[in-house]
């Protein structure tokens, strides 16, 4: 079972669970764990390869899905007996909660997704061929590096930048591998993803300098009944680790909207 952190402050409270991206682990939500403690029950989970989550059974799985991935966090609500939860997500991690959400519907209470990477634009999908062809010739940490360089470029992201590194260090080469694979494949889901709407209140929480994702997602809330953005001006992609007042009261705000 993946590695997780549960905070139950009472049966009565609603959870939500976080999701990080790739290269990332549960450590990114460290600015918003004392503002959703006070409201919520949490739970923290490390993806497969991520943070904790590294025994010996996930060598079992050589080829990544997202239903298998997503699959793995069902088990962990399942274990904890969470029926229904608000799901959070930054980056890829935005991505599985959406996977979740459509085979598991009436497990999301509502997602609020930061930072979501709903399509890849013409660089971003050069980035992923390049990336595809030299895996197996320069060092993963260099791709990433260059990877969140040019999601992240402006001084002023340095700090979401050196987080992600710094967690993307932890990651073994093949297990990159593995990941950076099922992101490069992952286009035809993101399609699908902004045709239909999941009929779940979603909240898109975007940085205006999130360059490569926002365009996208702008034109996506205009087709999705469900759901609303809100975009934190003078932001980048990681709206989590770069504005987490902002952020956190948006999504706090947004999930009392709901009651």
């Amino acid at each position: 079972m993946l590695h997780y952190i549960k905070y139950e402050n009472s049966p009565d409270k609603d959870w939500v669970t976080f999701i990080h991206g790739a290269g990332g682990s549960s450590s990114i939500w460290f600015k918003q764990l004392r503002d959703f403690r006070k409201e919520y029950n949490v739970l923290l989970v490390d993806l497969r390869g991520h943070g904790k989550s590294k025994q010996p059974l996930y060598e079992k799985l050589k080829q990544y899905t997202f239903d298998s991935i997503g699959d793995e966090v069902i088990d962990v609500l399942d274990h904890l007996n969470i029926e229904k939860t608000h799901m959070i997500g930054i980056s890829l991690g935005t991505i599985i909660i959406r996977e979740i959400t459509e085979r598991y519907p009436d497990r999301a209470q509502s997602m609020i997704l930061g930072g979501a990477t709903m399509k890849l634009n013409t660089r971003g999908q050069i980035l992923m061929r390049m990336g595809q062809l030299l895996k197996s010739v320069i060092p993963y940490l260099m791709l990433y590096k260059l990877l969140a360089f040019i999601i992240m470029p402006r001084k002023k992201h340095r700090e979401s930048r050196n987080l992600f590194v710094n967690e993307a260090k932890k990651l073994y080469q093949r297990e990159f591998k593995r990941w950076f694979t099922l992101i490069s494949q992952v286009n035809p889901l993101l399609r699908f993803f902004r045709i239909k709407d999941s009929g779940i209140p979603t909240l898109y929480i975007m940085g205006s300098e999130d360059y490569m994702f926002l365009p996208s997602i702008s034109k996506l809330v205009k087709d999705h009944k469900s759901s609303t953005l809100f975009v934190i001006p003078d932001c980048g992609h990681v709206v989590n680790v770069e504005e987490p007042q902002i952020f956190n009261k948006q999504a706090i705000r947004f999930i009392q909207g709901l009651a």
